[in-house]
């Protein structure tokens, strides 16, 4: 029999990892369910410094994991994700991984890193090829409203948007 502090114990660790996921969901775009590292897929599995520092999408790989902040990350090599660790910000996707454009107008949509663009060294992600065109005609303007909406917005469910 198990004792009731024991039972107490298992059920605030529970409630705990699961306020975690919830959290991570919230403020980054996430794959639904975990992944083998036990947290929810970010950037629908591409190598985020690969998006940096080559500007072209590539899958990373399920055995080059890096959990940050909730959220698993995968990539194409070691080196890679060595460099990741190292310093983490300066790969990580602007708007929790969510579409900068949405963003812009206080919506947090689905980014597509096959939509993708680096400006000024940061990483911004795109709904789909129609809104990324649209963020073309006005990068500068586009990014200062998601800036400045993504403070407003972090911490609030996409479905409460």
């Amino acid at each position: 029999m198990i004792s009731p502090f024991k039972a107490a114990a298992t059920a605030l660790m529970i409630a705990s990892s699961a306020a975690g996921f919830a959290h991570a969901a919230d403020e980054n775009n996430v794959a639904a369910g975990l992944t083998a590292a036990g947290a929810p897929l970010g950037l629908h599995g591409s190598d985020p410094v690969a998006l940096i520092e080559i500007g072209n999408r590539v899958e990373g790989r399920a055995d080059y994991t890096v959990v940050e902040d909730g959220v698993a990350y995968y990539f194409a090599t070691k080196a890679n994700m060595n460099a990741f660790k190292k310093n983490p910000d300066r790969y990580l996707p602007q708007n929790g991984g969510f579409c900068t454009f949405g963003v812009s107008v206080g919506k947090k949509f689905d980014g597509d890193p096959q939509y993708a663009a680096v400006r000024d060294g940061k990483l911004y992600v795109f709904l789909n090829e129609d809104i990324f065109r649209n963020f073309q005609k006005d990068e500068a303007g586009t990014i200062a409203k998601a800036e400045k909406n993504w403070q407003k917005i972090q911490h609030t469910a996409a479905t409460d948007l």
